[in-house]
């Protein structure tokens, strides 16, 4: 068993709160992961990685001054930067492509993860635009840290949000150890796969066309923002 390998999951039907939520983690999101509680005793390098980045990200929601409307572009700028920092987008660029990663080029691939990563944070920087009065209500959700299980150089963190008006949503947290450090390649909610939905997506324009034609798609903006959720694949197609 590796974590870099898809497992069956089931998902649950997404509530309201929960689809919103969704939406979130799937466009590499922590937007409403506002406050988290002291970790447990047993949690080691990966989830502390993954708290990290979500204090680092309370603290752009929390301060006075970027939450002003003049300041928004300096908010955003400082969420991508965060998002570069915790997510591995070659991995996950990799993984999304699957087979057809290893028919590019190295000036494709280079280009790929380049055109992927403006995807996914233009996608939840949109998602944040579109729901800004609902931040603060967020900002009693919990974040409760349940298990990691580390095998070599993966790991997965699976914590628990709960919602200020009860409702709890489970969040995986799948990374991979890189250069010293752990890196999210995959988040999971409700046993939904952000990288499922995006290789979905992705695969079937390249078989319905090409190649060159999910790019320029991707460059075009014309790529689902939330693909419909479905449970992962069994494995990743080889």
């Amino acid at each position: 068993m590796g974590f870099h390998r898809t497992a069956p999951a089931s998902p649950r039907k997404r509530r309201t709160a929960g689809g919103f939520l969704f939406l979130f983690a799937s466009v590499l999101s922590l937007l409403f992961l506002l406050f988290s509680p002291p970790l447990p005793a047993h949690a080691g390098e990966p989830t502390e990685r993954v708290r990290q980045t979500i204090e680092e990200i309370r603290s752009v929601f929390k301060d006075a001054e970027l939450k002003k409307p003049e300041n928004r572009e300096k908010r955003n700028a400082r969420l991508r930067a965060l998002v570069d920092e915790r997510f591995d987008f070659e991995e996950m660029s990799k993984r999304t492509l699957a087979r057809y990663w290893r028919e590019r080029t190295l000036e494709e691939r280079k280009e790929f993860v380049a055109l992927y990563s403006d995807l996914l944070k233009d996608v939840y920087l949109k998602k944040i635009r579109q729901h800004e009065g609902e931040v603060e209500k967020h900002e009693e959700d919990k974040v409760l840290y349940q298990d990691e299980k580390v095998e070599d150089s993966y790991a997965s963190v699976k914590t628990l949000v709960v919602t200020y008006d009860g409702k709890e949503i489970p969040v995986e947290y799948r990374l991979l150890k890189e250069d010293g450090d752990w890196q999210a390649y995959d988040v999971l909610v409700e046993g939904v796969s952000l990288l499922n939905n995006y290789r979905s997506q992705f695969r079937q324009i390249i078989r319905s066309g090409s190649y060159e034609e999910l790019v320029e798609r991707i460059k075009a903006k014309k790529i689902a923002a939330s693909p419909e959720g479905k449970k992962e694949d069994r494995k990743e197609e080889e």
